[in-house]
């Protein structure tokens, strides 16, 4: 069903490859300002799908799944550019497979997956963008580089870390949950 919401995770899609033209063609502003459009178009899909009861399965797969790819192009074309260290963008490549394959795992191992993000992935997730728009913001001379981008980064690194390590504890206290068998007089036996 195409809704508002649903919309505006598709033109986050059609960003993409847009922006990740002008990361590799160098015009980090127009990057930039398409970056901040993403992320606006982000927040703006999921207040009107929760305003407006326009949440659909559609839009619950496909919004996070935009989410990633922007964020992982723009990763790894900074990286690619040196604007990035490599080791932080296989950290956000591994954190992310993680969750995928538990996911994955999950779904094919024991239930359908309800998939909602924890917290902790929320705050990883603003201050990814937080750094990817600052990196992109240096590198088209909107601000100044300093010594507060490398406290960025290891705050956004122990985001990556600590929400990863707590998805993998999530789903294996869930897995471990759906397979004990159900205790005698258990009304859901």
């Amino acid at each position: 069903m195409l809704n508002l919401p649903n919309a505006l995770t598709l033109l986050r899609f059609a960003l993409v490859p847009v922006i990740g033209l002008q990361l590799l063609r160098g015009n980090h502003g127009l990057a930039c300002a398409l970056f901040l459009v993403s992320a606006v178009s982000d927040w703006a899909d999921g207040v009107i799908a929760r305003h407006w009861n326009q949440r659909t399965r559609f839009g619950a797969v496909a919004d996070p799944l935009a989410d990633k790819l922007t964020m992982l192009t723009v990763t790894l074309l900074l990286a690619f550019q040196q604007a990035l260290p490599w080791w932080f963008a296989l950290a956000v490549v591994l954190r992310d497979a993680v969750i995928v394959a538990g996911a994955l795992a999950f779904h094919l191992l024991i239930r359908p997956v309800e998939m909602s993000p924890s917290r902790l992935s929320k705050l990883n997730t603003a201050l990814e963008f937080l750094l990817l728009v600052t990196l992109l913001a240096i590198r088209a001379d909107y601000l100044p580089d300093g010594p507060w981008r490398s406290a960025l980064l290891a705050a956004t690194l122990g985001t990556i870390v600590l929400s990863g390590g707590h998805y993998i504890y999530t789903w294996g206290r869930k897995a471990s949950a759906a397979r004990q068998p159900p205790t005698p007089g258990d009304a859901s036996a």
